[in-house]
This record gives structure tokens, C-alpha cells and sequence, in this order.
């Protein structure tokens, strides 16, 4: 699909370049080069990060013209299945079923874990409450627990606050805390938990709603919230998120980030990946709150 598509641009740039078709100048007024595109879609809590590679790689490259959209970690796989994307940015693991209905249309997906996630469990800054063990939070979300009294608060009804079910930070928090890992627990959110669009949409209500709880990357958590401490269980050591509790596997909450592109990506394709490995693309993963999968 890439060779085709960058086959095509040379013939178009072919056909319109006595009408003034698109070109970069390298730097030399006297000579210049094709213009190559990446699509780049998917999860909301890699956005920003993706961004902030793209802005960075075409100063680097203005050749290469990388555009970066949101929508959830299954709308980018999604996109990547129906082939309309280069890259599909995913906050949780391809699943079988998606990488069945890819390679049905002719794609198979490639995986690249491109930086590492806490999952940041938060409260409104003036909620007594300071840390909950994961079997906690699971009793929280599923209805179980339905007052802040119950958990050493006020006497409080709690309000839970969701991503919305095509992100993948929902399906990771649904499998790994709601679940509590286990394949054959069933458990749901409770059905009045509000489901909304965004991370910094989640960081808002938490922090103008005293009873709120919810959950967020930590690339996204803002000083307007407090962030629970977590504990695998009654009897582990709580743990507050951070770079180096996720390094150090003690933080239960943690996950890898993907990106994912068809097989035999375009050398363009290659290279921009390769630099999304390197130390200085890593830096910009600390820079913005998440975990590098390579120390600068």
C-alpha cells in the first residue's frame, strides 16, 4: 500500500509540476523534492505525544508531511484494518479478532511498543481519601462501593467518570482493574458511570466535582487533581505513579503503548519509526509525562 501510494505521488507531482504542484525545498532554492505523506490516527492518549513527535520530525524533514488525528484506539485500528491510515496509534494490545478482520482485507498488522503508561487513578483535591488497593477501585467502578464513607471519606456518593468504550484506555482499565486481570471475570462498569470523550475531559470534571472519581495517562494528570496512591492488594506497599515505578514493575497499573502500520512498511515509513526509537524522540516521552522505552 505505501509503495503504491508514494508511486502515485511521483506520477501526480509528474503531471501538475508545470501548474506549481507540491514540493519541499531541501534548504536549496534551486532544487527540491517530493512532498511524502503519513496518516497517522488513533488513540487520544498517545495525541499529544504524536504530535509532538510529528512537529519535531518534519523540522528535521520537510520532505515528509505527517498528519495526527485522535478518535480512540479502535477507530485507528480500525482505519488501519480499511487500509486509510499509515500508522494506527493504539493505548492497549491489537485483538485477535482485529487482527483476523486485517489480514481478511489484505493488511497484517505490525506492533512497535513506542513508550510506556501509567494509568492514574484521581480525585478532586478536597476528598480525604488518599489511596485504594486495586480490588477497591475494581468495587468502585462496578457498583459495589457507591459511598466515599465506605473507603474512609465523607459521607459522600461517589460519581464515576469513564473514558468512553472505543479508547483503549477503557478496555485496559475495564481487563486490568475492573477484571483484576482475569480472563474469565465477566464484571462491567456500573451502569450511571459517565463515559467521556477525552483524557483532559475526564481531568475537568474530576477536578469541579468534590465526589468525582476517575481514572487518566499520566501524561494528562494536571496539578488540579489528586492522584491516589495504589496497592495490588490489602496487604502490598502503596504505590504513587510515576516513571520510576513503572520501571520498577511496582506501579499496578501500568501498560505499554503501541503504534501499529501494515507489513513491509515504505522506507519513509522505516525511518520515521526508527527515529521514534531513538533518544532524542524518547525525550520528548519523559518531556510529556509517560515513560520511555529507552532512557535518554
Amino acid at each position: 500500500m505505501y509503495r503504491a501510494r508514494y508511486l502515485w505521488i511521483i506520477f501526480y507531482l509528474f503531471l501538475v509540476t508545470s501548474c506549481g504542484g507540491q514540493t519541499a525545498s531541501n534548504g536549496d532554492d534551486s532544487t527540491t523534492v517530493p512532498v511524502i505523506y503519513i496518516e497517522n490516527k488513533g488513540s487520544d492518549t498517545i495525541v499529544n505525544l504524536a504530535l509532538a513527535w510529528a512537529e519535531q520530525y518534519q523540522k528535521l524533514h520537510p520532505e515528509i508531511r505527517i498528519s495526527v488525528t485522535g478518535g480512540g484506539s479502535g477507530t485507528g485500528i480500525a482505519a488501519l484494518i480499511n487500509g486509510t491510515v499509515d500508522i494506527a496509534n493504539a493505548s492497549r494490545q491489537i485483538k485477535e479478532e482485529e487482527i483476523q478482520a486485517a489480514v481478511g482485507n489484505g493488511v497484517d498488522p505490525v506492533e512497535y511498543i513506542i513508550a510506556r503508561d501509567a494509568i492514574a487513578v484521581i480525585v478532586n483535591p478536597e476528598n480525604p481519601v488518599d489511596q485504594l488497593t486495586l480490588q477497591q477501585i475494581s468495587a468502585v467502578y462496578s457498583g459495589e462501593i457507591n459511598n466515599w464513607s465506605e473507603l474512609g471519606g465523607e459521607d459522600r456518593p461517589i460519581v464515576r467518570l469513564s473514558r468512553e468504550t472505543n479508547s483503549g484506555t477503557h478496555v485496559y482499565f475495564l481487563e486490568t482493574v475492573l477484571r483484576l486481570g482475569d480472563e474469565e471475570n465477566t464484571t462491567l462498569f456500573s451502569v450511571d458511570t459517565l463515559l467521556l470523550p477525552s483524557s483532559e475531559g475526564i481531568i475537568a470534571e474530576v477536578r469541579d466535582n468534590p465526589n468525582a472519581i476517575g481514572y487518566d495517562g499520566l501524561g494528562y494528570v494536571t496539578p488540579d487533581v489528586k492522584v491516589l496512591a495504589v496497592a495490588s492488594s490489602a496487604t502490598s506497599e502503596y504505590i504513587l505513579p510515576s516513571a520510576n515505578s513503572v520501571n520498577a514493575d511496582a506501579y499496578p497499573i501500568a501498560r505499554d503503548l503501541y503504534m501499529y502500520t501494515a507489513s513491509a512498511p515504505d522506507e519513509a515509513l522505516l525511518v520515521y519509526l526508527d527515529w521514534i526509537l531513538s533518544s532524542e524522540a524518547q525525550q520528548i516521552v519523559t518531556e510529556l509525562g509517560f515513560v520511555p522505552v529507552k532512557i535518554p
